[in-house]
């Protein structure tokens, strides 16, 4: 084999580009939402899971759970906290919501949809946190005593983030839909 050399060649699929468009969309929301001060840390609006919430009610899980991984990591390295403790933090929280977001989707649709949705997987994710906070990094039950703060920062905005998903699904056309404007 002199002289020659050997190539790979990967061919992305549709949807392959349709997951890196939708993760790159939830990574610029992650660095927005590193942007805004807050007085509180890990109080954060969560805009990325705008995205994911689009994501799992347009396609499916999977592809919400690939979106999801996909901005954790990306993003974490862009903000230049891979593998620190807020990493883990943001997986674990991802984890935990992805988790209640398999089994919320499954509700009646009827009489649970995007904001309930958010909401569940806010809670949950803020749940994962306390969790793992305690567990690894702050071994005492005073942390809980932090929990009506968290669970009122998860509600506003778990319920912000659900009613913009549902207003931008509203609006936004299906994959391959062509878009009909009024008037």
């Amino acid at each position: 084999m002199t002289g020659q050399t050997r190539s790979i060649r990967l061919v992305a699929t549709e949807e392959d580009q349709r997951i890196a468009q939708l993760a790159a969309a939830a990574i610029a929301l992650s660095l927005v939402d590193a942007a805004i001060p807050l007085p509180l840390p890990g109080v954060k609006p969560g805009l990325a899971n705008i995205v994911t919430l689009i994501v799992l009610a347009r396609y499916d899980w999977a592809t919400a759970a690939w979106v999801s991984a996909l901005r954790i990591f990306a993003g974490s390295l862009l903000l230049g906290y891979f593998l620190s403790p807020g990493f883990f933090m943001s997986l674990v929280g991802a984890l935990f919501s992805l988790l209640a977001l398999a089994l919320a989707c499954r509700l009646p649709r009827r009489r649970f949809g995007l904001v309930s949705w958010s909401i569940v997987a806010a809670f949950a994710h803020i749940a994962g946190q306390l969790l793992l906070a305690r567990v690894w990094l702050i071994p005492d039950n005073g942390l809980f005593l932090l929990v009506p703060l968290f669970a009122a920062a998860a509600l506003i905005f778990g319920t912000a983030n659900g009613l913009i998903a549902a207003r931008l699904l509203r609006d936004a056309p299906a994959a391959g839909e062509p878009r009909i404007e009024n008037g």
